[in-house]
């Protein structure tokens, strides 16, 4: 695995070892990031599940100002430590080790905004709408901001959810990726709200 673009290019970065982690492949990622990036000006992203810290590296990497990282494992919050260190993201990185539901809860409180969110649970996990919907209804997204949904190929997600469209979904193998558009509800009737 590394860093495929960007400032921290062709930095190396560690695998969680044993079999509970599922890293996100550098094919798999190079698509991610051409259907969404490939490059970013500034904003704050959050690496939910972040197992290596991957894709919250290549997104920083690619011009996020700065990545939140959670996972729950405490092996994965050292490797996350130690990928973030290799790639140079000094300040740019905060690693929390918590599950998703608190952390969100803990972030929310601080009253930060993200532009892109990554959501790439254990495959038996398969309620990341429902987490969308809680982040929405948390205002924690931008306008316009984009979550990126890695899941079993066997599950699909829904074309259509509350303030949220379905910009992509591709499968790889057994790896599916689901692209999601948040457009808050005044967005959609046409930005009435604030006349």
């Amino acid at each position: 695995m590394r860093v495929i673009a960007g400032a921290a290019k062709g930095r190396t970065l560690k695998a969680v070892p044993g079999m509970n982690t599922r890293p996100t492949t550098d094919k798999v990622k190079e698509a991610i990031f051409s259907m969404i990036g490939p490059y970013f000006d500034g904003g704050v992203a959050l690496d939910l599940f972040a197992g290596t810290g991957g894709l919250g590296i290549e997104a920083w990497s690619r011009g996020v100002e700065r990545t939140i990282f959670i996972d729950r494992e405490k092996i994965s919050i050292d490797i996350i430590r130690h990928n973030t260190e290799a790639a140079g993201m000094g300040s740019a990185a905060e690693i929390y080790r918590n599950d998703a539901e608190r952390a969100i809860k803990l972030l929310e409180k601080r009253e930060i905004v993200f532009k892109l969110v990554f959501l790439d649970p254990p495959y038996r996990m398969t309620q990341m709408d429902e987490l969308m919907i809680d982040l929405a209804q948390r205002s924690m997204l931008e306008e316009e901001a984009i979550i990126v949904v890695e899941h079993d190929a066997a599950h699909v997600y829904p074309e259509h959810m509350e303030q949220f469209e379905q910009l992509k979904q591709s499968k790889y193998g057994d790896t599916a990726v689901t692209i999601y558009r948040y457009i808050p509800s005044d967005s959609m009737n046409g930005g009435q709200a604030d006349e």
